[in-house]
């Protein structure tokens, strides 16, 4: 019998998710078990994740731009994913039943693996990744979380639910955490599309860019010459995703064969 996972995202070919998870089902022996994209537009989000589990899917991951909706369409939600409002993984029971957890949150906090209590964070974003994100900075202990996004009013709203600050623009912090789009596909102007400038980056401790592609981000390589500790996405997405596949599994993750598999490709 074949249990099939995936991922669901639009656009959701850059994923190194299912190279990831094939990985580590073949390490773990999983040998019925396959992973798989799942390119879905919005309009047909929730009638092709109900459709699933009657097609042999025991779980999917969820990314951009669906992870509300995700938790909307749940029959039921962790307390993290509701206090959060967003979810990436989504569980299906033999009966079809949906359930949804965020290990956005959690994952973030494993990558990074240092003490953030008493710190100051910025997060880039209104989304999912950043509502998780923030979510994720207050349980940690951070003494202020603050939020910019391009559009004002999001963060705002984000900011006002999740007991954070909105900016107006980019500030210095401790932390930094990129949870836009930007740099998924290479430009000229990627720390301008996020407010940033070489001499801000600076005064950054940490930074994390939830994006990952082929190159470095314009932010991980400025970041990194600034003398910043600096986590890219493929280490937030090995975090995140061995927490979905031992949720799924019940087995350990196998976190070596995972991150070689998302810098192989």
């Amino acid at each position: 019998m074949t249990h099939r996972l995936g991922v669901l995202g639009w656009p959701v070919a850059h994923s190194r998710s299912p190279a990831m998870h094939n990985a580590a089902l073949a390490a773990l022996g999983l040998r019925g078990w396959r992973y798989q994209a799942l390119p879905v537009p919005p309009e047909l989000f929730a009638e092709t994740t109900r459709a699933l589990p009657d097609a042999g899917f025991r779980g999917a991951n969820v990314t951009i731009p669906h992870k509300h909706a995700a938790l909307a369409l749940a029959d039921s939600a962790s307390a993290s994913a509701r206090a959060i409002g967003a979810a990436n993984t989504l569980t299906f029971a033999p009966g079809g039943a949906i359930a949804a957890e965020n290990t956005d949150a959690p994952g973030l906090l494993a990558a990074i693996g240092e003490p953030l209590k008493g710190r100051r964070a910025l997060v880039l974003g209104a989304g999912g990744s950043a509502r998780a994100a923030v979510w994720a900075l207050h349980e940690a202990g951070a003494a202020d979380v603050a939020v910019w996004n391009r559009t004002r009013s999001r963060a705002e709203a984000l900011a006002a639910e999740l007991g954070a600050r909105a900016l107006a623009a980019p500030e210095p912090a401790d932390v930094l955490v990129n949870c836009t789009a930007v740099g998924l596909r290479p430009a000229d102007d990627e720390l301008a599309q996020l407010g940033l400038f070489h001499d801000l980056l600076c005064e950054y401790a940490l930074v994390v860019d939830l994006v990952y592609r082929g190159s470095e981000t314009q932010l991980i390589g400025a970041a990194r010459v600034g003398g910043a500790r600096t986590l890219d996405g493929l280490d937030v997405l090995v975090a995140q995703g061995a927490l979905s596949l031992e949720s799924w599994t019940g087995r350990p993750a196998p976190l070596q064969t995972m991150r070689l598999a998302v810098r192989a490709r």
